[in-house]
């Protein structure tokens, strides 16, 4: 079995999967992705494969600066978006945008 490039939260896994949800936001530990990669996903909880997704486009973001439009593409709010970062990643402030789409 392959292993999973990059997972993602079970609770994300239906968003994804019809598309409502199209970027993630990372930490620096997930920096090296670049657009044209094709990544195997995975649940962070048991690390099954559910699906392939495409890697469009990458940037970087501070919590200062995450947008209406990120919120969005995330399929939250603003202020959900900015809580769910600081929970996943307290203390920190530089984070790396991933836009994708799945195949």
């Amino acid at each position: 079995m392959q292993p999973n490039d990059i997972t993602f939260f079970q609770r994300f896994q239906d968003d994804i999967l019809a598309g409502r949800k199209t970027i993630t936001i990372r930490d620096e530990s997930e920096a090296h992705f670049k657009a044209g990669d094709i990544l195997r996903v995975g649940r962070y909880e048991d690390d099954g494969y559910f699906c392939t997704i495409e890697v469009m486009g990458t940037s970087t973001v501070t919590l200062e600066t995450l947008t209406e439009k990120q919120a969005q593409q995330e399929n939250m709010t603003l202020g959900e978006l900015k809580r769910v970062i600081a929970e996943i990643y307290p203390n920190q402030q530089q984070f790396y945008v991933i836009d994708f789409k799945c195949l």
